[in-house]
């Protein structure tokens, strides 16, 4: 059975807390496991959740601040002493490769597996990756240093009309016949069948508003996404190159989301269901969750 949901490693923003560690996010989609922006602290987090080395696929790094690539070092030689079989590659802004090398052979270990490494650059959506279960592309964000965001796109598929089928006399094994040849006895596929919406999902950290915020949460099932500041503090946001909970709020209004995640909490607030109320006086109105470490939130089912 396919499993989409994404596993909360940490929430923290700059420094790591009491009840919140530094960022830490894997998205499971299908069997594949896409590790972003591994902070301090993640291996362990890895372990309370019930995550393992053999789970991920991709690691996927935003930008090179402490808070979101400090874990990456412990990450690459964990996959190195587990003897992960599969490929595993690594994505980043290709502007931080020095701090990549640096990270990925930060001390003395034993290379088992070869990390493949594919980074970011460029302006636009850059595709990054296609597999049968998803595309995976990248956007630049505005932020002191360079910065992308990522975005998973399921292909559209078809689902079968069964009342459709019968008017045609398709049953049993000729279904899956026709699915998978595109047409059987004269009848198309699409005579019997509505396209099937492939999900979609986006991870935007560190930016200011930016074109790239909206081309990256655009008609998402599920976005994960900063909202550092409340609203009061919208002037400094812009200064240290972050958002707010009611622009992150907006930003899914505005983009359609269907299920919105905000994130990378600023030490200076005791409150964490204010971030869900200025998301929701933004005008957002799906599903909210405000994360805490260790939360797993999975993706809506199909609309």
């Amino acid at each position: 059975m396919s499993v989409r949901e994404l596993v909360v490693l940490g929430t923290a923003s700059q420094v790591p807390t009491r009840r919140r560690n530094h960022n830490g996010y894997l998205l499971r989609w299908d069997g594949q496991g896409l590790l972003f922006d591994p902070g301090e602290g993640t291996q362990r987090q890895m372990l309370r959740a019930g995550v393992a080395a053999h789970d991920i696929d991709r690691l996927c790094v935003t930008h090179f601040h402490g808070d979101h690539a400090l874990g990456l070092a412990g990450v690459i030689q964990r996959i190195n002493l587990d003897r992960v079989p599969h490929q595993v590659t690594a994505h980043y802004p290709a502007s931080g490769q020095h701090f990549y090398e640096r990270l990925a052979h930060a001390t003395a270990y034993r290379e088992t597996v070869a990390v493949a490494t594919v980074p970011v650059a460029g302006d636009g959506l850059v595709t990054l990756a296609e597999t049968p279960a998803y595309t995976l592309a990248a956007h630049r964000l505005s932020h002191p240093v360079e910065a992308y965001g990522y975005r998973l796109t399921e292909p559209d598929g078809r689902t079968m009309l069964p009342d459709l089928l019968a008017a045609h006399g398709i049953a049993g094994p000729d279904v899956g016949r026709l699915q998978r040849e595109g047409e059987l006895r004269g009848v198309r596929a699409e005579d019997v069948s509505r396209v099937r919406r492939g999900q979609r999902f986006a991870f935007v950290m560190d930016t200011r508003l930016c074109a790239g915020v909206a081309v990256l949460a655009e008609g998402c099932d599920l976005l994960v996404i900063e909202s550092t500041f409340l609203d009061a503090d919208e002037a400094m946001a812009a200064d240290f190159g972050h958002l707010t909970a009611g622009q992150a709020g907006a930003a899914a209004r505005d983009a359609g989301v269907r299920h919105l995640v905000l994130t990378h909490f600023s030490q200076r607030y005791d409150d964490p269901a204010a971030f869900g109320r200025e998301a929701r006086a933004a005008g957002f109105t799906g599903t909210l969750t405000v994360a805490a470490d260790l939360t797993r939130v999975p993706l809506p089912r199909r609309a």
